[in-house]
């Protein structure tokens, strides 16, 4: 029925996951066998104006103590791995930069990156103790090299943590899902799929709260 490949691990055994029949954007999803992750079809991809028109509508303000409570599901169980005076990247920080400003507070030093806006791509060529990505991994197109990106800017040792809700492996489960209804929202994860980053990377994985993913790259 395809001729894709995983955007992830670039296996070539993907099968049909779901379509959806409705008027919602995507109608096809696709799995991996290999590393179970499940994305849209690239035809279904939404435009770069689309995007940002959704973004747009996000309310990130760094005053704002409910969104610093959403943030703190990662903040506080990274915050508690780190060295003092560590830097760090907030890879996809959104219209209203904030962790990076939480992590200052700690002590630490903060960049920050945003294809939309603050597309500065000078990030990437330093290295850094810890990254983050709230929120975001989903959004990615090719997660293949973005991933691979930001682990390649993180030094021996460092952290990479991760916001997003965790796939459930399950047709009907997925049919339901609230999460994959923003149209944005084109690639999920499994926990399947983060054993798989692990294995990849060589790395250490674990799982401190509900949506929270966090690798150690090695020594």
């Amino acid at each position: 029925m395809n001729a894709l490949s995983c955007i992830l691990c670039n296996s070539p055994n993907v099968q049909h996951f779901y379509k959806d029949t409705s008027e919602h954007y995507a109608s096809d999803y696709f799995q991996c066998q290999n590393c179970r992750l499940i994305f849209a079809s690239p035809k279904d991809r939404p435009q770069r104006d689309e995007e940002f028109a959704r973004y747009e509508t996000h309310e990130n303000d760094p005053e704002d103590e409910g969104y610093r409570n959403f943030l703190r599901q990662l903040f506080h169980p990274l915050n508690n791995l780190l060295e003092p005076e560590s830097t760090g990247l907030d890879f996809g920080s959104g219209p209203g930069p904030t962790l990076n400003l939480m992590f200052e507070e700690e002590g630490h030093t903060m960049r920050f990156y945003d294809s939309f806006y603050d597309d500065d791509p000078s990030v990437f060529e330093e290295t850094y103790d810890f990254i983050t990505a709230t929120e975001v991994v989903e959004h990615l197109f090719h997660p293949d090299k973005e991933l691979e990106r930001l682990w390649n800017c993180l030094r021996p040792g460092g952290y990479l943590g991760i916001m997003t809700k965790v796939a459930e492996d399950d047709k009907e489960s997925f049919a339901d899902w609230h999460y994959r209804l923003d149209l944005t929202h084109v690639t999920f994860y499994t926990e399947d799929t983060f054993r798989w980053l692990a294995d990849h990377w060589n790395a250490q994985l674990s799982f401190p709260a509900d949506r929270v993913i966090i690798f150690q790259k090695k020594q």
